[in-house]
């Protein structure tokens, strides 16, 4: 299943993102204005 996740980048979005994307096709959409590119693992 793909997923789109918005604020993938923020504290809470990036752990949502690392629990999806063990089984799913995770995309991730954040504008980095509050959220972090180091919470992004790009693997």
């Amino acid at each position: 299943m793909r997923i789109l996740i918005t604020g993938g980048a923020g504290f809470i979005g990036s752990h949502i993102v690392d629990l999806l994307k063990e089984k799913n096709e995770v995309v991730v959409l954040d504008n980095l204005s509050a959220g972090r590119k180091i919470f992004l693992e790009l693997n």
